[in-house]
């Protein structure tokens, strides 16, 4: 499994992506400093993405938005069990219910 790298500064993938504007390769660029080639690909295309010369992909706005959406989701499900849970068993205890038993 592939080790994890902290993000690099936005500055620094700025910088990146404005040598690659003027000319040099993501191969040079990867031989001189330290991400990959295609790391710096990658960039290259969400940087494409966000400014809207590309359409095969999600920009950075609606990546952040899908993240907040499904971690919201998550959270909107665990919610929902917990009540449905508590509220069977309210029922239960209140006898609103009756017990399950193999009679019925």
């Amino acid at each position: 499994m592939p080790k994890s790298h902290p993000a690099y500064p936005e500055e620094f993938r700025q910088q990146i992506l404005e040598l690659v504007r003027v000319g040099r390769t993501p191969d040079e660029l990867a031989a001189e400093f330290e991400p990959t080639a295609q790391t710096i690909r990658n960039w290259i295309k969400q940087s494409e993405l966000d400014h809207g010369q590309r359409r095969d992909g999600l920009t950075s706005d609606e990546k952040a938005e899908l993240s907040r959406l499904r971690k919201e989701n998550k959270q909107l499900r665990l919610e929902r069990e917990i009540l449905s849970k508590a509220a069977a068993w309210f029922a239960r205890e209140t006898d609103a219910v009756p017990p399950k038993s193999s009679n019925s």
